[in-house]
């Protein structure tokens, strides 16, 4: 059973940057895409940004221009760089990954993110 260890995360004040990084416990040798999701107090669970293993990339519009997508391959990891944090950007952040050709789908436990002054 394959895990996603998530780090980074934590309190910025509006403007500020944050990194979050994932990384899977093994390799999966099949077609993936690797991303995070977000879920504020009251509301569904959204795509943030996700990345395929061929490097193409998927953003919400809420936060193209401001966020960045990053994986690397060999290691199976993936990292949200998060540049101009807003207060609505903040939420509990999950890492995801699944397959593109099955059901393969795992999630991340999950990592806060407060922008606030």
């Amino acid at each position: 059973h394959v895990q996603l260890v998530e780090s980074g995360g934590g309190l910025v004040q509006p403007g500020g940057s944050l990194r979050l990084s994932c990384e899977a416990s093994e390799t999966i040798n099949a077609r993936t895409i690797m991303g995070w999701y977000r879920q504020a107090p009251g509301k569904q669970r959204e795509l943030v940004a996700s990345i395929t293993d061929r490097g193409v990339t998927n953003y919400a519009d809420s936060v193209k221009d401001r966020f960045k997508v990053i994986r690397d391959g060999a290691k199976m990891s993936v990292d949200l760089q998060m540049d101009s944090l807003k207060s609505e950007d903040t939420a509990v952040y999950y890492c995801n990954l699944k397959s593109m050709y099955s059901s393969t789908n795992y999630w991340g436990q999950g990592t806060q993110v407060t922008v606030s002054t």
